[in-house]
């Protein structure tokens, strides 16, 4: 990580972001906090620009992974194998790993990047 960048409350308040765009990704319903993506997306962390309160980013956090759980624990085989929504129907014929699976598998792996960055931060 670069000194100065990539503030622990950054790098959570990404993950959160990042994890609720898997709500439409994977079929389950809208972004709960689509606000979270200018802050924490699509700009550079930003120690002078207004950042969300650590309890904020809690509710977030938990409110995120509790939808993304209960659609987990509902989804069926079928339902993981199915393509998730940013890939067509023909990329998909022509490549069904592009599926809801490997969307979870390709975040978890984006998770243990993060927790290598978060590893190195000076608290």
């Amino acid at each position: 990580i670069a000194p100065g960048k990539n503030r622990l409350v950054y790098l959570w308040g990404h993950l959160i972001a990042v994890h609720d765009r898997m709500l439409p990704l994977l079929g389950i319903g809208p972004q709960l906090y689509p606000e979270l993506d200018a802050p924490f997306l699509t700009e550079a962390d930003n120690r002078t620009g207004h950042s969300p309160s650590a309890a904020d980013l809690k509710r977030c956090w938990d409110a995120v992974h509790a939808r993304l759980l209960a659609a987990f624990n509902g989804f069926t085989l079928d339902d993981w194998i199915a393509p998730h929504t940013a890939v067509s129907a023909e990329a998909f014929a022509a490549n069904p790993l592009r599926n809801r699976l490997s969307v979870l598998i390709s975040r978890t792996t984006h998770v243990d990047y993060h927790l290598g960055q978060a590893t190195l931060a000076n608290i």
